[in-house]
């Protein structure tokens, strides 16, 4: 349940602190395998943030095209948003806005807003650090409508749309999703970037980036949950086993174009139902490795539905929110001046 919504406070002094803030705020994004493919700049005088794609954290075998990057970037400018507008600014937000500079992915201006005003986005930044993937286990409760409704707002606020397949369709999506995992193991290149991404045999340095072992979760005894295992075949790290749920609650988010651009309205809008959702009680993770391969990722479309082009596969339910994961210094990807 929401808090009863209140005018926002006087805006914060954009000094120092508050900016480093407002950046710890928006890297606790989610993006692919944790890389925090995103760089920051801030310029006083304009009060303008500019958020650019770090390409060398980029995954050519994964996500040869960038839209998994973008859609991490983007999920950042949501949280930036978020931060903002709960330090008691007004942050407009400009998409790519120089078409000569692709990698500058969007530039947020923070201005000042009217006294006594309000944005509900303020009520998300609670679950800014409670939001994390879960790996673990679901219920089989089932999410009420009314809730699906809420998420469904969520992305159409941020110009997409969340479809919650029927359980004909949700055998596809899982049958894809074995088939994507199959894929990737028989493929040694596509297996060495995962790993270069996770802490299996001779990662134990990892720390400030990637998944961490304990965030890998249970291996699955039994259950339907299209769940991915960055284990590889000759770790000896000893993980216990679990049943997953028989029938995960899938949410399928997609625009109808399938432009950079849209890529970055998906992003936020994954970000906005994802801290929508648990601010609401569910536990969440994405289980979109079909979407990394281009002939899977069309058969991952609903047909009868009106979404074009799908970005990402999310799981829902109630269970563990999940462990943090850790997080690149904010000297690393601010720059102010």
């Amino acid at each position: 349940m929401h808090p009863t919504p209140t005018a926002l406070p006087e805006a914060r002094p954009l000094d120092t602190a508050l900016v480093t803030s407002l950046v710890e705020d928006a890297t606790l994004a989610p993006s692919m395998h944790n890389a925090q493919p995103w760089s920051f700049g801030f310029a006083p005088a304009t009060r303008t943030f500019r958020l650019r794609a770090d390409r060398s954290r980029a995954m050519p075998q994964s996500d040869p095209d960038g839209r998994a990057l973008l859609i991490g970037c983007a999920a950042a400018v949501f949280n930036l948003r978020v931060a903002a507008v709960h330090a008691g600014w007004d942050p407009v937000t400009r998409l790519l806005p120089d078409p000569a500079d692709p990698d500058l992915l969007a530039e947020v201006e923070l201005v000042r807003r009217p006294p006594e005003s309000y944005d509900e986005l303020a009520e998300l930044h609670p679950a800014l650090r409670r939001r994390h993937t879960s790996r673990a286990p679901f219920r089989d409760e089932r999410i009420e409508g009314s809730l699906l409704d809420v998420l469904r707002r969520a992305a159409l606020l941020e110009g997409a749309r969340l479809a919650f397949p029927d359980a004909f369709h949700r055998r596809t999506i899982l049958e894809l999703s074995s088939e994507a995992m199959n894929r990737e193991q028989a493929e040694p290149v596509h297996r060495e970037e995962t790993a270069r991404w996770t802490e299996g045999p001779g990662r134990e340095d990892v720390s400030e980036e990637g998944i961490p072992r304990y965030a890998f979760g249970p291996r699955s005894r039994s259950g339907g949950a299209p769940m991915r295992d960055f284990e590889s075949p000759d770790d000896t790290y000893v993980r216990e086993w679990a049943a997953f749920e028989e029938s995960p609650q899938l949410a399928l988010l997609g625009t109808v174009f399938d432009h950079p651009v849209d890529w970055l309205r998906a992003g936020q809008a994954m970000e906005r139902v994802l801290l929508e959702a648990t601010l609401d009680g569910l536990a969440t993770s994405v289980a979109s490795q079909a979407l990394e391969w281009s002939d899977l990722r069309w058969a991952v479309r609903d047909p009868a539905a009106a979404m074009g082009h799908v970005h990402m596969v999310i799981r829902l339910g109630y269970g563990p929110q999940g462990p943090s994961t850790h997080r690149r210094p904010t000297g690393e990807v601010l720059t102010i001046g």
